[in-house]
């Protein structure tokens, strides 16, 4: 049995261990949360929709603002019509939705200055 020089070990390393990092990094990252983009529509002020955050896990919605953007009005409804859920919360807080039904949705957050901004995503299960 031919043993491995210190070269050949090196460099067998070398090629497993970033596969098996990157491997270990995907699964222990993979917490079932959806990111939903936020897009706004920019009447007055500063764009404020880094400051809105809102992720999809299941049938659970999670919304958070990281700044106090005032009263703010979050709005979930299905696309096409159908349920639609309200909530006002001040900011800076958090809110949670549960949406029972599958389908595409819509969140829409209505500050109190006039913005507005929304988010598409899908409830899948």
């Amino acid at each position: 049995m031919r043993q491995l020089n210190i070269k050949q070990f090196i460099f067998l390393l070398g090629l497993c261990l970033p596969t098996l990092w990157t491997s270990a990094n995907n699964f222990s990252l993979y917490d079932g949360y959806s990111q939903v983009p936020i897009i706004g529509s920019l009447v007055h002020g500063d764009p404020k929709d880094s400051s809105i955050q809102a992720s999809i896990n299941g049938h659970t919605l999670t919304v958070v603002f990281t700044e106090n953007l005032g009263q703010v009005t979050v709005e979930v409804s299905r696309v096409g019509g159908g349920e639609t859920q309200v909530e006002s919360t001040p900011t800076p807080n958090g809110v949670l939705f549960y949406i029972y039904d599958t389908g595409s949705y819509i969140v829409t957050f209505a500050l109190p200055n006039g913005d507005e901004y929304y988010g598409e995503f899908e409830v899948t299960d």
